[in-house]
């Protein structure tokens, strides 16, 4: 990996460093779209399966694959390599059409590793991620993130262990409301209890199965449910009147910035958002197989 996060990028003014989460008051449009999900976007919880059970660690660092195909990409292996790297066990979930199409080479690579099928989208697999934590390694520290995005393109630790916070995102945004963005993040001593204090936002006897739904009613009330019971913030916060999306508006800055992640979707349905090329360069001088 390369070394630590570079000197501070001032970035964009909308940009602000080292956030500590403030509650903010949803909009009516999005208090109604909420409704509309509760009232129809439930599903039952996907099927899972420990293929390699969790064991008491100080720390896990979970890694959440959708493979749909069975297949492992080049993006994943770099990711999986990567994480090998930290300190603590690499434990993986992956969402395949049946426990049976988990990739062989996952189960030498993971120190733990649970299978789950295809629904319920990233919340789901943290979900059984946490609670395998609370249950076999408890107190342990998680690192946790989803193959939305690419990397760690830079080493995270130094930014993990100054975190201030027992939950810690990468990146923040005011859309919907003041909320952490959910493709990484940092849970300190994870017990029951504090898995507890996600409350319906990380449900064990549901999922939500559409994108729209896991956004109003997860990844925009996680941080506030939390927030009642521990501190919470990011490194990165934006204002999204004024920046949007900070992983999309503001990548290139982020990744200067000493940000570990670039979102995938930037080399595809938001190729617009930034200037591809120079990300693509970006990520290649970090030896990223893309």
């Amino acid at each position: 990996m390369a070394s630590g996060p570079r000197p501070p990028d001032p970035g964009p003014p909308a940009l602000q460093r080292d956030w500590t989460f403030v509650r903010s008051r949803p909009t009516l449009v999005a208090r109604l779209s909420r409704l509309k999900s509760r009232l129809t976007g439930r599903r039952p919880p996907p099927q899972y399966r420990a293929l390699k059970p969790v064991a008491p660690r100080p720390r896990w660092n979970a890694y959440f694959a959708y493979l749909p195909d069975a297949r492992l990409s080049p993006g994943h292996l770099f990711t999986i390599e990567r994480l090998r790297r930290l300190d603590g066990g690499l434990l993986v979930i992956c969402a395949t059409p049946g426990p049976a199409d988990v990739p062989e080479e996952l189960r030498s690579m993971a120190d733990a590793l649970y299978w789950k099928g295809l629904s319920g989208y990233d919340f789901s697999a943290y979900a059984i991620a946490l609670r395998a934590i609370a249950a076999h390694s408890p107190g342990a520290d998680a690192f946790v993130m989803n193959d939305s995005v690419l990397g760690p393109l830079v080493d995270p630790k130094p930014m993990l262990d100054r975190a201030p916070w027992d939950l810690t995102a990468f990146t923040a945004s005011s859309a919907v409301e003041n909320h952490l963005q959910s493709y990484a993040f940092l849970l300190r001593g994870v017990t029951g209890e504090r898995i507890a204090a996600f409350g319906s936002a990380l449900p064990e006897r549901f999922a939500y199965d559409r994108f729209r739904d896991v956004v109003n009613l997860q990844e925009t009330r996680f941080a506030r449910l939390a927030a009642r019971h521990m501190s919470v913030g990011a490194f990165f916060y934006a204002d999204a009147a004024s920046l949007g999306d900070p992983s999309l508006a503001a990548a290139a800055t982020l990744l200067e910035a000493g940000l570990p992640f670039l979102k995938k979707s930037l080399l595809g349905h938001y190729a617009g958002f930034q200037d591809e090329a120079r990300l693509r360069a970006m990520l290649a001088a970090h030896g990223h197989p893309l």
